[in-house]
């Protein structure tokens, strides 16, 4: 279904893209981070962790390592401030990064089990549909919050990946 090399691609991108989150959030005034703006998650800074919770559990389902440290009610409050969020972001994306850069294509083969976080259901799914499904997240949040941010007044960087730049 998909290959290391797409892997790789997006999880460029998602660094990319996060950097320039990065860069931006934690400037903003709290209230303007916290603002409901009518999103599935309400506000700017609440997509974003639930963004962050959802890389992590997903990252964990996928590299055996640490998943989040709150409970699956409290994601949209995994971080405090949105310099912690900024510092735990860039080691997510770091994180998905080294993943990518490890996989070969027999990594992407067969099924992934896993219990659900928010109601315990066991599943079991294709791996490759599971990690299109992780990217495809990200992707569909960061477009949340882009059109939030946008409406707050701010200027998000471009979000096609054919501008990605090469060091990326």
């Amino acid at each position: 279904m998909i290959t290391p090399e797409y892997c790789r691609t997006m999880a460029r991108y998602n660094a990319w893209q996060n950097k320039g989150l990065r860069d931006m959030v934690p400037a903003m005034a709290l209230a303007e981070l916290d603002k409901d703006r009518g999103a599935f998650f309400g506000s700017i800074r609440a997509t974003l962790n639930h963004l962050l919770w959802g890389d992590t559990l997903w990252m964990s389902r996928f590299d055996g390592g640490a998943g989040p440290d709150v409970p699956a009610k409290d994601h949209k409050e995994m971080t405090p401030t949105p310099a912690v969020w900024a510092a735990e972001r860039f080691r997510m994306d770091a994180r998905i990064t080294l993943w990518a850069e490890s996989l070969s294509a027999i990594d992407l083969v067969g099924d992934l089990k896993w219990q659900a976080a928010i109601d315990g259901r066991e599943f079991s799914k294709p791996l490759g549909q599971c990690v299109v499904h992780f990217f495809n997240h990200q992707t569909h949040h960061r477009g949340q919050v882009h059109a939030m941010l946008t409406a707050a007044g701010q200027k998000p960087n471009d979000t096609d990946i054919p501008f990605m730049p090469e060091d990326m």
